[in-house]
């Protein structure tokens, strides 16, 4: 196969590939795609989701891999300021509507009139400043900081709230839809207290058994007439995928994330059950620490990033539901992913020209591993070493505990396995992973051109200009930084046939963007 120095593929070649590795995804989903009846009310939706947290908070600042926080908190008791459309498109939620001023720099919204808190309470400009506030400061240890830190001020200014950065982000908006930022009401002391569950989305909570249930009702006041057609949502945090998939089953439940890719094709002579997928924004990573030998030395990133089989990967660990990756973050289904970028191949003998290159021929490396990570990614770590022993690269597999994987390993030990959600745009993506004094900078790269550009990006109005300089950064971090992205694992989750759904299905994260419990309805 002819590739580049780098071990690259042509385009026309990896589209090949793509479509390939796809074919399952299109035919597993095939049946979600039957025009839908016009949505109706009523009915209780059972969902059975993957992130028991027996931790878990009410406080948006600590969200993580809840299934109750995700579904309920974000997708059914309160709503954001802007909201991705189940087509990607940005629209206006709690703000009516918001414009940029300064090129960027400045934005405000203008806040929507006669929405209700459930507590009967008018939404107000201030309601939103506290809510945003609650991410910002010293003191705060919010996952969602490194999101408003460009925030220099807000300001209320009659309906609308202001919004000052530190310097232009024409994607700022879209930061506004992450799933920690949701709109509470605050207090006399202008705090929003969260343990109230006081918010403006379709649903209250009726019920609710720390990491493990929470029962929903629907409010008859939802200022959206067209969303909320349940009853009830009911949402149970189920780790076991087998559980998941008898539970879908045998109709225990309506709907349930991350299906057993391993079997799921199996359902697809089913009538009663449909599967539905889409290649997002999810990947799985292995990143390296470049400050820490070998790993510093280029020539040994690129020799590890040449003896990993993207094509075997993807059909044997994701059993052909998702796309190869191609050693960066920013996925096919981003705005800006670099189509023209050719696609790295498998080259042992490359791998090997390049570890001579570093006079490390025999390279032995320890990649450690746990499930918890992503679904196979202990598997994975052991088919890389086969994969990597034909490049004369020994990799020793430690397999960690589960328990504490996160805490204990992830940007513990210099080589790992990991998994990312991904984001909606490639500034939010490389702003909290990739940039030089990123907060979640998991391979510890730094590139000062990399980094220039993102301001840069960042900044840029013009369309054509932003294409090309996130572009470039993918390059960048393909061919330099110390992160192997082997592939895009698609969304899968299964829904019983009675359970109904839009044309389209968002590709920002699991069931429909974890909002399925507000768009979707029983036929």
């Amino acid at each position: 196969m002819r590739t580049d120095m780098f071990g690259r593929i042509s385009r026309r070649r990896f589209g090949q590939l793509a479509v390939a590795a796809g074919a399952g995804a299109v035919l597993a989903s095939a049946g979600s795609r039957v025009r839908a009846a016009e949505p109706k009310r009523g009915g209780r939706l059972r969902i059975g989701a993957s992130g028991a947290n027996a931790s878990e908070s009410w406080d948006p600042a600590s969200w993580g891999l809840s299934a109750i926080m995700n579904l309920a908190g974000f997708g059914c008791v309160y709503n954001n300021l802007v909201e991705i459309a189940p087509d990607g498109t940005l629209t206006p939620e709690l703000a009516e509507s918001f414009e940029p001023a300064e090129g960027g720099k400045v934005w405000r919204f203008n806040i929507r009139q006669g929405v209700t808190f459930s507590n009967g309470r008018t939404l107000a400009p201030a309601d939103v400043v506290a809510s945003l506030d609650h991410h910002r400061g010293e003191e705060s240890k919010s996952a969602a900081k490194p999101i408003v830190a460009a925030i220099t001020d807000l300001a209320v200014d009659g309906n609308a709230v202001v919004v000052t950065l530190d310097a232009a982000n024409a994607d700022f908006p879209y930061l506004l839809a992450d799933y920690h930022l949701v709109i509470g009401a605050a207090g006399d002391d202008g705090k929003v207290d969260w343990d109230q569950r006081i918010g403006t989305g379709g649903y209250t909570v009726a019920e609710y058994a720390v990491g493990a249930r929470a029962l929903l009702a629907r409010r008859a006041d939802y200022w959206k007439s067209n969303a909320a057609w349940f009853d009830e949502v009911e949402i149970l945090a189920i780790d076991d995928v087998a559980a998941r998939m008898n539970g879908v089953m045998t109709g225990e439940l309506d709907v349930i994330d991350r299906a057993d890719i391993a079997t799921v094709g199996r359902l697809a002579d089913r009538s009663d059950l449909i599967v539905d997928e889409v290649t997002g924004t999810q990947h799985f990573t292995l990143p390296m620490f470049c400050d820490v030998a070998p790993f510093d030395n280029l020539d040994v990133r690129l020799a590890l990033k040449l003896a990993i089989d993207r094509e075997e990967m993807v059909q044997k660990i994701l059993h052909g539901h998702g796309r190869i990756g191609n050693d960066h973050p920013i996925a096919p289904a981003n705005r800006y992913f670099a189509a023209d970028l050719p696609q790295r191949a498998y080259d042992p003998e490359q791998a090997k020209f390049h570890l001579k290159k570093a006079g490390m021929e025999g390279l032995t490396v320890d990649l450690h591993a746990a499930d918890a990570a992503f679904q196979g990614a202990v598997d994975t770590a052991i088919l890389y070493a086969e994969q990597a022993a034909k490049a004369g690269i020994t990799i020793n597999v430690i397999r960690e505990p589960n328990d504490g994987f996160w805490s204990n390993v992830w940007t513990v030990k210099p080589f790992v396995t990991c998994f990312w959600q991904g984001r909606p745009t490639e500034d939010w993506m490389f702003t909290q992973v990739y940039a030089s004094d990123a907060a979640w900078n998991d391979t510890h790269w730094k590139n000062p051109e990399f980094d220039k550009l993102l301001l840069a990006a960042r900044a840029e109005l013009d369309d054509a200009k932003r294409r090309g300089m996130y572009g470039e950064m993918q390059k960048l971090v393909s061919d330099d930084g110390g992160v192997i992205v082997p592939m895009y694992a698609n969304y899968v989750s299964v829904r019983s046939a009675t359970v109904q759904r839009g044309e389209h299905i968002s590709s920002v994260s699991g069931l429909d963007g974890s909002k399925c419990g507000e768009r979707w309805w029983f036929a």
